[in-house]
Formats: structure tokens, C-alpha cells, sequence
């Protein structure tokens, strides 16, 4: 499947799981999609691990309209962050509302629990979010890949290469009406 003409915005900060965001990045832009990096802040973001990378937009300049897809990597520091920053909470329901795939991996569903868009839905995550899920209204599942309307989502680095799959795919089949807020 191309992704030729897809714009993909990667949300993250400080604190990121690496490979969660140069992994999905790396697939994206191997099928053809352009990726961009949002963050709450200009200038670079630091992985956990060392990776640095620029940042392209703020998540207070980038509208959902821009993009086609969205991908909030995890890293408990990351995802932390971001749950604590409107703009970002703000900039992640959008895509919902404009029924867009969006692809969670880790501790990155901590940011759709703030944006209220979990309620009803099933997803997986690293372990230690499940209570925070289900308590927000979701169906959690300890599985690698879980596709819900759109929403791709995985637990940890292992999952990665089922989820980069899923991920090219739900942004290839494009908007779908079950991704809503």
C-alpha cells in the first residue's frame, strides 16, 4: 500500500520512547507519507534513549486539517507531558473529530484519555495503563495490535513491526466514520 500524498503528524516531547517514534516515522515515509514532528515547544526534542529531533510545528500552530493521520508515541516522560498540555489534547481530539486514523503505542494513551475520545472504544497499551482505560470508558486488551475504527494501537517496542503494519494501513484506507470524539 502507498501512502503518496499522506501527511503524517507525530505528536511527542521530551521524554519519548525512541524507536516509537522513529520506527512508525521510518514506515510512514517508506511508503510515501510525509511526516512531520508537532511538540509543545520549538526548537528539539530528546528520546529517552538520545535521539534528538527537530520539531516542525507547535502543537498550538498545527491543526488537524493540515494532516492525514496522527501518532502519539509513548515514553512514560512523553506522554506525561503532553496529557498536561492543552494545546496538544486539543490537537489530538481533532483528528477524532474529523474521523482520521490515529495510531497510540505505550503510555501514549494517556493523552486520549485527556481528550476524552477512549470511551466505548478497544485498544491495548503498556500494562500499567489498563485501570486508567477501562476507567475512562475503554475495552483494554493485552494483544500486540488492536485496531478499533482507525485507532491502532500496541503496548511496547516489541509490538512495532504489527503495528507499523496496521498503522500504513488504516492510513491508507483513510478517514473512517467510527473514529469519532
Amino acid at each position: 500500500m502507498t501512502l503518496t500524498g499522506s501527511r503524517v503528524a507525530f505528536l511527542a516531547t521530551d521524554g519519548f520512547e525512541d524507536s516509537e517514534l522513529t520506527s512508525p516515522w521510518d514506515a510512514v515515509t517508506a511508503e510515501g507519507a510525509s511526516a512531520t514532528l508537532i511538540a509543545p515547544d520549538g526548537g528539539r526534542i530528546t528520546g529517552k534513549n538520545g535521539h534528538e529531533q527537530s520539531v516542525d510545528l507547535t502543537a498550538a500552530e498545527a491543526t488537524a486539517d493540515q494532516f492525514d493521520a496522527l501518532v502519539l508515541p509513548g515514553g512514560v516522560v512523553n506522554a506525561d507531558h503532553l496529557r498536561m498540555d492543552a494545546p496538544s489534547i486539543a490537537l489530538a481530539r481533532a483528528f477524532f473529530e474529523q474521523h482520521k486514523p490515529v495510531g497510540v503505542i505505550c503510555h501514549g494513551a494517556w493523552i486520549l484519555i485527556e481528550a476524552g475520545v477512549v470511551d466505548g472504544r478497544t485498544l491495548t497499551s503498556y500494562p500499567s495503563l489498563q485501570t486508567d482505560l477501562r476507567n475512562a470508558g475503554a475495552s483494554w486488551v493485552d494483544e500486540e495490535v488492536v485496531v478499533d475504527q482507525g485507532l491502532v494501537s500496541s503496548r511496547t517496542p516489541d509490538d512495532l513491526p504489527a503495528f507499523n503494519a496496521k498503522l500504513v494501513e488504516e492510513i491508507g484506507e483513510g478517514p473512517h466514520a467510527g473514529q469519532t470524539a
